[in-house]
């Protein structure tokens, strides 16, 4: 994983929603915000969908706030498509390294951005991905 979070990678919808619901746990949101600040993040919509859902339910965010995200997704981040490529790569990373159907068609957008480094609180920290994705937990 690098040592300079400063880096090109993807970003998992936990990671998103400590950096905007600080309640939950000020130390996580504070790294948070800073992965996403100092970084150049890919999501994919899947990620996009579960940020707003979550926001809506936990947070009351009013469907402005919703538009308002989507569009600085849209402006800030790269969001990469998830293909049929790509879902049959998930089909085989489930296969090959146990991830649930949910992880596996992020690793495999992750995969298809060609970033180095995939942060998720919820998969294995140090997972090393076909020799080139590594996933990290930016909060251990």
């Amino acid at each position: 994983m690098p040592d300079n979070q400063a880096t090109n990678c993807f970003i998992d919808t936990n990671i998103w929603l400590y950096a905007f619901i600080e309640a939950d746990d000020t130390t996580k949101s504070g790294i948070a915000r800073t992965l996403i600040q100092e970084s150049e993040p890919a999501v994919n919509a899947q990620v996009i969908n579960k940020v707003c859902v979550n926001l809506l339910r936990r947070a009351n965010f009013t469907e402005d706030q919703i538009s308002q995200l989507i569009e600085s997704f849209y402006e800030k981040c790269r969001v990469v498509e998830l293909t049929e490529s790509g879902l049959l790569i998930a089909s085989q990373l489930r296969q090959r390294y146990s991830l649930s159907f949910w992880d596996s068609t992020i690793v495999a957008t992750a995969l298809n951005a060609g970033v180095p480094v995939l942060y998720s609180e919820d998969m294995q920290h140090g997972l090393t991905i076909e020799g080139k994705l590594q996933i990290g937990n930016p909060f251990l």
